[in-house]
């Protein structure tokens, strides 16, 4: 099921568009899947391998989630980020140098 702005979700009836995307960018391997296409576009099968082999079913699920908010695309080609995907996956990047950060940081 696609929850989109406007609609009640998880923890919050008040359909702000934040909690709409927070609860979908909580739903288990959505931010994996947008991680991954961030990079690449890619097929079902090699999606499915850059998620270390998550069934097939969940993926599809997961898919049809992000296609019917417009975050990702299909093509004949495979997967792909659509623009607002695009736009998402830039506001990670400062969220994976954190990481890399902290990371290093937890090493010393």
């Amino acid at each position: 099921m696609t929850t989109k702005p406007g609609q009640p979700v998880r923890g919050s009836n008040s359909g702000r568009p934040i909690m709409a995307l927070l609860d979908t960018l909580g739903q288990r391997w959505v931010l994996r899947i947008l991680w991954e296409l961030s990079h690449q576009a890619a097929t079902f099968r090699e999606l499915q391998s850059r998620c270390d082999s998550l069934s097939p079913t969940i993926l599809n699920k997961r898919l049809q989630t992000l296609r019917g908010l417009d975050l990702v695309l299909k093509s004949e080609n495979g997967y792909a980020l659509s623009e607002h995907g695009i736009s998402l996956a830039k506001l990670l990047l400062p969220l994976h140098n954190w990481a890399d950060q902290w990371a290093a940081q937890l090493d010393k």
